[in-house]
């Protein structure tokens, strides 16, 4: 299916873009929720119904039925097959493929392009002009040697007001040079640079172009803005992208899956400090609070995560609001401990201290080992939760053990770790763990009650068991909407456990298409080491099916909650076996219908007596 681009590379490519970022340049989309929803390039509308989730890295229209990842959308858009979408988003993501023969070279866009040129020009002017020598004194006060400089593709604009435009318009017709937002317009229409005497570091996309700058003042004065950044232009966009990423992902991604990981920071000079001290998988928001673009965009490099922003107040309070934020992504749990798979941590350096400071006094190598025993993110919030209580007072006691509860119960359903956070709670307030454990039981009880109430609603929309057809006209075989089915899948997919449970009770999907997503999941078990639901979605075969996984993607699943899944497994199948019993008993209705108009009274008695089983059978709770 891939043709000659190996699987592995397929993978990399998907999980080095951001589908949000992809579609937009074909789609105008508009954050709603979690969903970026926009007019549907596939067909004509007039009300949006083209959802594009970042979460998932899936697009669905539920105007036109198209649906799935983000070389699906590229085949639809561009009438690509399958290796050449590869190919048109690994040149996006600025990874290299195999040579094959017929494939198609693409260009970067003039604007990306432009930018490019600048950051040479930049760092050119740095490096080997005399114009340079004022940013070279300011990089070496700053101890940036040329190993950061070439790393980072540090550059530096000089003091005269045009040099850059002069440059770029050489080769660029001025309307391009006006909204490349690299200048700033006179009173006369006349372009002037926008960034001069400033130390120039460039800002990546996700893929490494160059895509706007942010400018360190060098000049002592403080009257001249510190740093001047890049406007938003059609390539950049400072709340999805984030410093260092594709430098930072590369290298994550050359490690073992657990020794993988990136270490999120406040500012550009934090990454770079710490870059110096041998941490190469440091990023950093681009002078703004984290966004949900860029958290997804950092879950699909590694599920490790440490957060070391800096040690005031402020940092604290921004290290909180990031584990919130990791905490809405599933595919982290930002929970967990360092000996998880799955790990979100937290590092907060002693007296405020930024890492340069910090590697300044005590060493780069203890700088490192304090990455190392980055505390876990729920030991982190615990620890931040105590501080707001008297645990001297018994009342102030009372009040922290409900909140701790409160916060572990939600955090984690493994049983050992809850044991020993409550053991943890007993000892902060010397309350006993037997007093603590009717409380603790409430609130389990109030959580799944909430999510038996998400799945309550899921099951009584299932029992209409819509059959409208989903996909365009041009697909040949129908795809069922079904949300029991969806469901079932969904659990069989994305549990083992589920799975082994929905085999043993011999359960076949009545659905052909859901019968052979089923047989094709088991095959692509077999197949990869490490399967996901991304790459799974390339493997199905014909790949209108993938439109049914697409749907339960997209859709809010409930959570898969084990102590209850055998029973929720049960429940959907028994919704299955009842719609059957209907379906039968409705078309038993419409043949005695039929003879009794051509009276044949013996077909009549016969039917009866089926329906009178069918009855039976159902009253009994049996199955078909």
């Amino acid at each position: 299916m891939a043709g000659r681009i190996p699987e592995e590379l397929i993978n990399e490519v998907r999980n080095s873009v951001n589908i949000v970022n992809v579609i937009g340049q074909y789609v105008s989309l508009e954050k709603k929720g979690k969903d970026y929803i926009g007019l549907c390039p596939f067909h004509q509308e007039k009300t949006p119904s083209f959802t594009v989730n970042e979460e998932k890295q899936f697009f669905k229209c539920f105007g036109c039925g198209k649906g799935g990842n983000v070389f699906k959308f590229i085949m639809e858009k561009e009438h690509l097959n399958f290796p050449e979408s590869v190919r048109v988003v690994a040149q996006t993501a600025n990874i290299p493929l195999p040579e094959t023969q017929g494939s198609r070279t693409y260009t970067l866009s003039p604007l990306k392009q432009m930018y490019k040129d600048t950051a040479e020009f930049y760092n050119f002017v740095l490096v080997d002009t005399q114009l340079g020598e004022r940013g070279r004194q300011y990089a070496q006060k700053r101890d940036l040697d040329d190993e950061i400089i070439k790393h980072f593709q540090i550059g530096y604009a000089p003091e005269r007001p045009n040099d850059l435009f002069k440059y770029l318009s050489k080769k660029y017709d001025e309307q391009l040079l006006s909204q490349s937002g690299l200048f700033v317009q006179g009173e006369d229409g006349t372009l002037y640079d926008r960034f001069r005497d400033r130390l120039m570091f460039p800002l990546g996309d996700e893929a490494g172009y160059t895509v706007g700058f942010s400018g360190r003042r060098i000049s002592e004065n403080k009257e001249i803005a510190k740093y001047v950044n890049s406007p938003e232009t059609k390539i950049f966009n400072k709340s999805k992208l984030l410093f260092h990423f594709s430098e930072a992902k590369k290298e994550a991604r050359s490690k073992q899956k657990n020794e993988s990981q990136l270490i999120l920071y406040e500012g550009y000079m934090d990454v770079i400090a710490a870059y110096k001290a041998g941490v190469k998988t440091g990023i950093a928001s681009m002078g703004t609070s984290l966004t949900d673009s860029q958290v997804s965009l950092i879950k699909q490099v590694t599920p490790n995560i440490i957060i070391n922003y800096d040690g005031d107040s402020a940092g604290v309070h921004a290290s909180e609001r990031a584990i919130k934020m990791f905490a809405s992504k599933k595919q982290v749990n930002p929970y967990a401990s360092s000996n998880d798979e799955r790990n979100l941590s937290v590092v907060s350096l002693p007296d405020g201290m930024d890492p340069d400071e910090y590697v300044k006094k005590y060493s780069a190598k203890a700088y490192r080992q304090a990455l190392s025993n980055a505390q876990p993110a729920i030991d982190f919030l615990l620890s931040r939760l105590a501080k707001r209580y008297d645990l001297t007072n018994t009342n102030e006691k009372e009040k922290f053990a409900r909140a701790a509860i409160s916060l572990i119960v939600q955090a984690t359903d493994d049983s050992l770790k809850q044991g020993y956070y409550l053991n943890e709670i007993a000892k902060k307030t010397e309350i006993s763990v037997d007093l603590l454990k009717p409380e603790w039981n409430r609130q389990q009880i109030a959580r799944n009650r909430v999510n038996r109430k998400i799945f309550r609603n899921t099951l009584s929309q299932s029992r209409r068991l819509d059959d409208e057809q989903v996909t365009s006209p041009a697909v040949e075989e129908q795809v069922d909407k079904n949300v029991v089915l969806d469901r079932l899948l969904y659990l069989f997919i994305h549990s083992n456990k589920a799975r082994d449970l929905i085999l043993s009770k011999h359960f076949l999907f009545p659905v052909e298409s859901y019968a052979r997503l089923e047989e094709q999941w088991l095959q692509f078990q077999e197949m990869h080491q490490n399967p996901n639901v991304e790459s799974f979605v390339d493997f199905v075969s014909p790949t209108n099916l993938s439109t049914i996984v697409t749907n339960f993607e997209m859709n809010q699943m409930p959570p898969i909650e084990d102590e209850t899944l055998e029973q929720e497994i049960d429940d959907l199948i028994q919704a299955v076996n009842a719609e059957k019993l209907d379906n039968e008993l409705k078309k038993l209705k419409e043949e005695i219908e039929d003879a009794i108009q051509k009276n044949d009274n013996n077909k009549v008695l016969q039917l009866s007596k089926k329906i009178i089983n069918l009855r039976r059978t159902e009253k009994e709770g049996g199955l078909l």
